[in-house]
């Protein structure tokens, strides 16, 4: 039997009338849940930790989710068992876990709306000659969801689902400098902050002030931080909610694209990024 199975199970007759009620996109107001609605109670759990603009306390997602601390903090115990929750060091507070990260990711590069994303991305390539990515944050790192390439000789190449480090991609900082202030200095705090290349920032204090940076400019730049003689730019995808959930960003040898010729490319990349805000499902 497994754990959501007992779960329910032993917790039959201590329902709240808004567990009687299916919360997701599948059922309509007032439907029973059906007998294995421990799974559906485990997925208003986890999407409730997504939901949180910072990693929420064990009372927090009991009001989410309206049910008691006893059923939640079983729920909780499983997922992390599941690696699909984790809880900051030295705290109570919940975040996703790898195996969750790892099962948006898929879900997003194997998405129905990757044609539309590429299509989107190959406009502007046309547009500013240049490789131009799909980014979103996974964990410490930055995953490329999808990239097209210029016709240029001299290029990198890197391909879907290759992750690259948070701290030293022009994406990476750019995820950084949106977090809520605490989960930005927590994960700056835990980052090993490895020096890619003689230009890596690695000291917290010019870390923060590039986040400053990014935040009143409204996009992110990196120069030869990750790899030598690499230019990047990014810009962030915006949901329904104002949150920075992805980035478009642009890469060229230095040089060929300087900086003061790269923010020239800036309101193509940002219309991009608005039109790419509607194929992500957020």
């Amino acid at each position: 039997m497994s754990d959501f199975t007992s779960d329910y199970q032993a917790d039959e007759g201590q329902e709240t009338p808004a567990e009687s009620i299916a919360s997701g996109p599948g059922a309509g107001p007032g439907e029973p849940v059906p007998a294995g609605s421990a799974i559906l109670r485990a997925m208003r759990v986890l999407e409730a930790i997504a939901a949180c603009h910072a990693p929420p306390q064990l009372a927090e997602i009991c009001k989410a989710v309206d049910l008691p601390k006893p059923t939640v903090f079983r729920i909780l115990s499983t997922l992390e068992h599941a690696g699909l929750v984790g809880r900051e060091p030295g705290s109570k507070r919940y975040h996703c876990g790898p195996r969750m990260n790892q099962l948006a990711s898929e879900v997003l590069l194997t998405s129905p709306a990757r044609s539309a994303r590429r299509a989107i991305l190959e406009e502007l390539v046309e547009q500013v000659g240049e490789t131009c990515n799909l980014t979103i944050a996974n964990g410490n790192t930055v995953l490329c969801l999808d990239r097209v390439e210029t016709s240029w000789p001299l290029k990198i190449t890197i391909t879907a689902g290759t992750t690259v480090p948070i701290h030293s991609s022009a994406s990476g900082k750019l995820f950084m400098a949106h977090m809520p202030r605490r989960s930005r200095e927590r994960l700056v705090r835990q980052l090993p902050l490895v020096r890619n290349t003689a230009h890596t920032l690695t000291e917290p204090a010019r870390l923060f002030e590039e986040f400053e940076l990014i935040r009143e400019r409204g996009y992110s730049t990196e120069r030869e931080e990750y790899l030598p003689g690499i230019f990047a730019m990014a810009v962030p995808v915006h949901d329904g909610d104002g949150r920075v959930v992805a980035a478009v960003s642009v890469h060229a040898p230095v040089s060929r694209l300087p900086m003061d010729e790269a923010v020239q490319l800036l309101p193509e990349m940002q219309s991009a990024a608005e039109a790419m805000s509607q194929t992500l499902d957020v």
